[in-house]
């Protein structure tokens, strides 16, 4: 969890690096434009994108915006400055002060859960580390639901096991390993579900009994009871078992320190023979 949270925090870093892909943000409704020209600095300001997609700027009046990219609207505003005769090579850039068209959503097990902008070319771990990142209750898993094409909705949420081709699930732990193609571009509407960590049970000679998080796939004996802190003076490595529900029915099972563990068991460790 902590290499996992040094990924999060490493997104100040990625979105630096990936900078110059935001000039391939493409405007919307409601953003707010930070225009400035290097030739007339009265026509530098602040300006709201309109519902229909466009906006006033001062001598050549409405100006479409609504589905450019940043460096076209540049293109476009210096194409009519020129061609229209107020400038020979006019020297004009566009960035964005206010995102407010495109949105994503973050849900489940993130420290700041709602509603957040997505800026440029925005990837998983900037999005995450936005919300604040994970919770130690978080699965190792995040669900990223793409919006139909009916628009954005944050309600839409995977069902258990569901699949398809508007769902990509991305294994973290993979992603922490340096797997950086699962560092997945967000697109408009995007859904990030984070699902709580199915919990194992341990009681019995430990340090700690309780419920604990399986944040991984493969979880052995000896790595849950390691969640636990560990055996008491009194506890046996040999006298381990699991309690499994199996097809409604329970079961008690002997195993040993490297067999693996399931959502769900119960461990008990008994104490040892003197």
């Amino acid at each position: 969890m902590h290499a996992l949270m040094t990924v999060f925090g490493a997104a100040a870093l990625l979105a630096q690096a990936s900078g110059a892909a935001v000039s391939d943000y493409v405007v919307g409704p409601q953003d707010v434009l930070t225009i400035t020209s290097y030739d007339q600095p009265d026509l530098s300001g602040h300006f709201a994108v309109e519902a229909d997609g466009t906006f006033t700027y001062p001598l050549i009046g409405r100006v479409t915006a609504g589905g450019l990219s940043l460096r076209a609207l540049e293109k476009q505003l210096k194409t009519r400055l020129k061609d229209e005769g107020f400038f020979n090579d006019p020297q004009v850039t566009v960035a964005v002060d206010t995102y407010k068209s495109q949105k994503l959503f973050v849900v489940g097990e993130v420290r700041s859960p709602g509603t957040y902008p997505l800026s440029g070319q925005m990837t998983l771990v900037e999005a995450l580390a936005r919300a604040g990142s994970t919770l130690p209750t978080a699965s190792g898993e995040v669900i990223i639901v793409h919006a139909g094409g009916g628009g954005a909705s944050a309600a839409v949420l995977p069902s258990e096991g569901g699949g398809g081709e508007n769902i990509t699930r991305v294994d973290l732990k993979a992603l922490q390993s340096g797997a950086v193609a699962d560092n997945a571009m967000l697109r408009d509407g995007d859904t990030l579900f984070v699902p709580r960590a199915e919990s194992v049970y341990v009681f019995g000679q430990v340090k700690n009994p309780g419920a604990y998080a399986l944040q991984q796939k493969n979880t052995t004996v000896l790595q849950a009871l390691s969640l636990a802190g560990g055996l008491t003076d009194l506890g046996s490595t040999t006298r381990i078992r699991i309690v499994r529900l199996v097809s409604g029915n329970k079961q008690e099972i002997n195993v040993k320190l490297g067999d693996m563990v399931q959502p769900g068991d119960t461990i008990i460790v008994r104490e040892r023979f003197f």
